[in-house]
């Protein structure tokens, strides 16, 4: 289950974002958020 929700989130955020430096964003935005879960 988890295998598939990252594989629809990388999957959206590849089709989400026109250029390389979008797809570098939208990785960081998850990773502040999950981090964010951490605290």
């Amino acid at each position: 289950m988890i295998r598939l929700i990252a594989s629809l989130a990388l999957v959206g955020t590849l089709t989400g974002c026109a250029t390389i430096d979008g797809v570098g964003q939208d990785i960081s935005g998850v990773a502040r958020t999950v981090e964010g879960w951490f605290r």
